[in-house]
């Protein structure tokens, strides 16, 4: 098995159910509110844990209860969780995530201690990222820091999964260090200034391919996905439709969870896309990030 490394963000989930998503200036009344680990570098490497990969993460929380919780959640998956940061004077990052009735999600994310996820904190820590063999990492965290580890691993010869999200325009040096970048459908907008991107699918993969990226894989939500690689070849997934969609929330970390765990694997790319489909397909059925997450043995 190879070692897993994920670099991100750490926030405490405040969730609740709402019949839809308040407009602006309008008030909805609930009356369910939980505490759920999440953040979504957390998520993914609790997923990694869970479904049995040997997972390190570097990320950073407050000295409080929500922080120690988070720590004490992945360390419970077999996550390494010696070298994260606990900030002195700074809150742990928090989530509140409204859930609709089709099970859709809107998130707000208070980024507290992830902004002191910095280049200096990395270089401290470089040798976790000599030792991984695969490095995951998003957007909730600084950017300089991610170009800094991906750039770095890219150096040593490690392979690179980008989550973009949240996603913003970023520099063709980040694409040039990365292997697979996996945005959704709007993320993919984003990233290419384009919000019809979504429409003319193939092509906007192959835009980022151009950027530099290695290969593209395009989350699709009930629709499964697309893969496009570095030879211009896509091939598209399907979702399983039968599925009852309760909560989409960490949906997309767990699949790029699986994407790495199935490559630490040594299986093809369409392998560990097949598999992370099957893991999502079981995520969305389930309410709460962290905690929708399956065992090895659900999936299988």
């Amino acid at each position: 098995m190879k070692r897993i490394l994920i670099i991100g963000s750490m926030n405490m989930d405040f969730v609740f159910q709402v019949h839809h998503m308040p407009a602006v200036g309008e008030t909805v009344l609930t009356g369910d509110l939980t505490f759920i680990p999440g953040g979504k570098g957390a998520n993914q490497a609790y997923a990694a844990g869970k479904l049995g990969g040997n997972v390190a993460m570097l990320g950073a929380v407050g000295d409080d209860e929500h922080g120690r919780s988070l720590c004490d959640n992945l360390a419970s998956v077999g996550v390494d969780v010696s070298q994260i940061r606990r900030v002195q004077g700074v809150s742990t990052g928090v989530a509140f995530i409204g859930v609709n009735a089709e099970g859709n999600n809107s998130i707000i994310v208070v980024q507290g201690a992830n902004r002191c996820v910095d280049q200096a904190y990395l270089e401290e820590n470089h040798s976790l990222l000599e030792a991984c063999d695969i490095v995951v990492m998003q957007l909730e965290i600084p950017l300089d820091s991610v170009m800094y580890a991906a750039k770095e691993a890219k150096r040593l010869r490690k392979t690179v999964i980008l989550d973009p999200a949240p996603a913003v325009r970023l520099p063709e040096e980040l694409y040039q260090n990365v292997d697979i970048v996996k945005p959704n459908e709007v993320e993919l907008g984003e990233l290419l200034g384009d919000p019809e991107a979504h429409r003319h699918l193939e092509e906007s993969c192959k835009r980022l391919l151009d950027l530099g990226a290695k290969n593209v894989i395009v989350t699709l939500g009930g629709e499964g996905c697309c893969l496009c690689r570095e030879d211009g070849q896509c091939k598209r997934f399907y979702a399983d439709k039968t599925v009852k969609v309760v909560d989409t929330t960490a949906a997309g970390d767990s699949f790029t969870a699986a994407i790495a765990l199935a490559l630490a694997e040594d299986r093809s790319l369409e392998e560990a896309v097949e598999f992370a489909t099957k893991v999502s397909n079981i995520v969305v059925t389930r309410k709460g990030a962290q905690t929708s997450i399956p065992s090895r043995d659900e999936v299988k």
